[in-house]
């Protein structure tokens, strides 16, 4: 069994700062992207930013120079601290890993966290 929980979400106002987490646990043998997606209400779900298991990272436009994504692989955790906050930016956030366990050792899954909600005020 495995499970993917976001933490971290909130109210803050435009300008302001959150920082999301996100856990990944069970019987995972290993870890190869994570990545944070959001959605908001009325739009599809989008990508945010993504991290391989090196370190490598990717964003949205929309987001690049305010938010950063990191990893801890120590803890199967990776974060989003989200800097310069803009009511667009108003979304459920939600955290992805792409995983094999012991179970499945071939073949990588992809698991979904259940969200968290990010407002920001203008």
């Amino acid at each position: 069994q495995v499970q993917v929980v976001e933490s971290g979400g909130g109210l803050v106002q435009a300008g302001g700062s959150l920082r999301l987490s996100c856990a990944a646990s069970g019987s995972i043998f290993s870890i190869n992207a994570m990545g944070w997606y959001r959605q908001a209400p009325g739009k599809q779900r989008e990508l945010v930013a993504t991290i391989t298991s090196g370190g490598s990272a990717n964003y949205a436009d929309s987001v690049k120079g305010r938010f950063t994504i990191s990893r801890d692989n120590s803890k199967n955790t990776v974060y989003l601290e989200m800097n310069s906050l803009k009511p667009e930016d108003t979304a459920v956030y939600y955290c992805n890993a792409d995983l094999n366990t012991r179970a499945t050792m071939s073949t990588f899954f992809r698991y979904w966290g259940q969200g968290t909600q990010v407002t920001v005020s203008s």
